[in-house]
């Protein structure tokens, strides 16, 4: 699987995450926020930006999960977004070796 492809998969799950906390909680901030963070990452699937904005975003997220997972003790959305942030993050970097 190549970064390309890798990028595409993490924006789906980021865009689908929004998504439920729409219908589940009724989150308009959650799917806008997951929008407006698709849209660099998409950005960098397309060619347009360095792979290395998707490198520091999805970093961002993660940190950003981890903090709201302390801060709060839930473990929705916060644990599945940080591991899939690490998985991302970690498959991008060998794959740019």
């Amino acid at each position: 699987m190549n970064s390309t492809n890798i990028l595409w998969v993490y924006i789906a799950l980021l865009v689908a995450g929004g998504l439920m906390g729409l219908i589940k909680a009724g989150s308009k901030v959650s799917l806008i926020a997951s929008v407006l963070l698709a849209i660099p990452l998409a950005a960098v699937a397309l060619g347009h930006l360095p792979i290395q904005v998707a490198w520091v975003e999805i970093g961002f997220i993660g940190i950003l999960f981890l903090f709201r997972y302390v801060k709060s003790r839930k473990p929705m959305p916060a644990i599945p977004m940080i591991v899939a942030s690490a998985i991302v993050l970690t498959l991008l970097l060998i794959r740019a070796r």
